[in-house]
């Protein structure tokens, strides 16, 4: 499968650098007070050469910027009700500071999702992300019907998340089964996980990945 992993959710140092020995593809940091998992002003979250992915929520378009050129992100996850110009702006704001990042947004799906809510999006954005609708903004550790995305009509890459455990590899793979068989496989671009992988909130396990990853990309 040629799908792509993201670590979501780090934050201390030697973890960081435990599961970067994994070569996951990205490492995503969560810059929302609101979150267990929140990375400080004072954290230090230097990576290997892995695209590090800031998630925010509701953030502005200053303190994005802030954060990107801080902490060296070459993504930004936008995990709240960030409208389609918003998407637009912060765009713009990118190439007036001659900065260039991936840009992730999420939308929360339950038993049904609305895909005519994505149109706005198409163009401005590089992926969707879907995670499970809950009372916290990502990590609540719960699966979200993944057949709601078998009529996906969208013609940009997606994340999947939103409860992905050690258990989930068959279901991850026959999902992408699916879009192979329509011969979309290049739109689910990667899987994103989370909390239950973490010993603690914001620390990884990394046997507990390392037996995940081997497990999904075994042939």
């Amino acid at each position: 499968m040629n799908l792509k992993l993201k670590v979501c959710g780090m934050r201390e140092a030697e973890n960081i650098a435990a599961i970067s020995d994994l070569k996951p593809d990205y490492l995503g940091f969560i810059f929302y007070k609101g979150s267990a998992r929140n990375v400080s002003e004072e954290e230090n979250i230097a990576t290997r050469s892995l695209i590090r992915t800031g998630v925010f929520v509701n953030a502005e378009v200053d303190e994005i910027l802030q954060k990107l050129e801080k902490f060296d992100l070459a993504a930004i996850q936008l995990h709240g009700e960030e409208t389609a110009d918003f998407c637009k702006n912060l765009r713009k704001a990118l190439s007036e500071t001659e900065k260039s990042a991936e840009l992730i947004k999420v939308f929360g799906v339950k038993e049904e999702f609305d895909f005519d809510i994505l149109k706005g999006y198409e163009g401005l954005v590089d992926y969707f992300l879907f995670d499970t609708k809950g009372k916290n903004r990502g990590g609540n550790g719960t699966r979200f019907d993944w057949q709601v995305l078998e009529k996906y009509p969208s013609a940009t890459p997606f994340f999947l998340s939103g409860g992905i455990g050690p258990d989930e590899t068959a279901a991850i793979k026959k999902l992408y089964q699916s879009f192979q068989k329509r011969q979309k496989e290049d739109l689910f671009y990667g899987i994103d996980v989370n909390s239950k992988f973490e010993a603690a909130p914001g620390k990884k396990d990394p046997v507990a990945l390392q037996k995940f990853k081997q497990e999904l990309f075994k042939k």
